[in-house]
């Protein structure tokens, strides 16, 4: 069957949606524990953007395991399938001329390469929101480590399943040390060249 799917040729293409924006597209991805923040600092930056006149929209793990990935476990296979298809919606997104913020657990390094690779190295900003297990517990905004520690979820990352930390992430956030308002400067201060259409 795959021998039959041919891909149809377009007239409008991505530097066209780039130019009517005014702005570059890519994929801002914003990886950490549960409960560090990743949402909630994804959110202020979209707003932040917002105001900026800046095409936006923001993929998060709870809508889309609700979604297009009701289908999927958090065993680790799950887990990498989960991450693929948000990076080739992610792709499609950029695509279309959009800044994209995608704000995912994301615990594997082959993962997060895959990612890159899925929407090219330049399209690719990684975000680290840097947040101790002990802090994301503390917090436990939607109790899941509560009910991790007590065996009803398994497969919890920092819990029962490992989170493997970027090691050169583009932006780094020490959510123990920053206020999300620090946070959202820092990435908007590095996001900013990358917006810009070159002339």
């Amino acid at each position: 069957m795959k021998e039959n799917i041919i891909p149809h040729s377009y007239q409008i293409s991505r530097q066209d949606r780039k130019e009517a924006n005014n702005h570059n597209s890519f994929l801002m991805w914003f990886t950490g524990l549960s409960g560090s923040g990743k949402s909630t600092i994804a959110n202020v930056v979209e707003q932040e953007l917002f105001k900026l006149g800046i095409k936006t929209y923001i993929l998060d793990g709870d809508n889309i395991r609700k979604g297009i990935n009701s289908d999927l476990t958090f065993s680790p296979e799950d887990r990498t399938e989960n991450i693929r298809r948000i990076a080739e919606v992610a792709n499609l997104l950029v695509d279309s001329g959009l800044v994209v913020l995608a704000a995912f657990v994301s615990p594997y390094k082959k993962d997060r390469e895959n990612i890159k690779n899925i929407v090219k190295d330049v399209n690719f900003v990684e975000i680290y929101v840097n947040t101790s297990v002990e802090e994301c517990e503390r917090r436990d905004v939607k109790g899941l480590y509560k009910k991790a520690r007590a065996g009803e979820i398994k497969n919890m990352t920092g819990i029962s399943a490992p989170y493997e930390a970027p090691e050169n992430p583009d932006v780094e956030i020490k959510t123990e040390k920053e206020s999300v308002e620090q946070a959202v400067k820092q990435i908007i201060e590095y996001i900013t060249p990358k917006l810009k259409l070159k002339k």
